[in-house]
């Protein structure tokens, strides 16, 4: 098993470098209420994936996330200033996020293959959360383009 074990370590990077992204920029945008709150919030549900994961873990181990080097991706340290940079933080976002739900499918049906309940449980749950953050990002990333792309700084 040791292609599970790469994606088990993927889906944790991955959802470390999610929640970590959605900080920056929650935090980077404090001054937009709405995205501060709901990123940090987001960046708990990811924090939760991890931890539910653990376990799982433990039992099947957890490869260092090297081999598929195309597959990782880089968190973002910090927000971009004004109404651009929070439309492309979120399009940033939007990317990470979707890295993190086409790993749990994968880890999902990884988990059929291997008959683990757990596995699937931990995976079909932190996958329908991520799609969750990914709907929020999408309707956010609407709502933030007329005034970045149109109105005047």
């Amino acid at each position: 098993m040791p292609h599970l074990t790469t994606y088990l370590g993927l889906a944790d990077r991955s959802e470390e470098t999610l929640a970590d992204s959605f900080r920056a920029i929650g935090e980077g945008h404090a001054d937009v209420a709405d995205v501060f709150h709901t990123c940090g919030m987001l960046a708990g549900w990811s924090d939760e994936h991890r931890t539910a994961l653990a376990p799982v873990v433990e039992r099947y181990g957890e490869a260092e996330v090297d081999e598929p080097d195309r597959l990782h991706a880089a968190g973002l340290a910090e927000a971009r200033p004004g109404e651009i940079g929070l439309l492309r933080d979120l399009q940033d976002l939007h990317v990470l996020a979707s890295l993190v739900q086409t790993t749990w499918m994968v880890v999902a049906q990884g988990a059929q293959g291997l008959r683990d309940p757990e596995l699937l449980r931990v995976a079909q749950e932190a996958g329908e959360q991520t799609a969750r953050q990914i709907t929020w990002l999408g309707t956010r990333i609407k709502v933030a383009a007329p005034q970045a792309l149109i109105v005047a700084p």
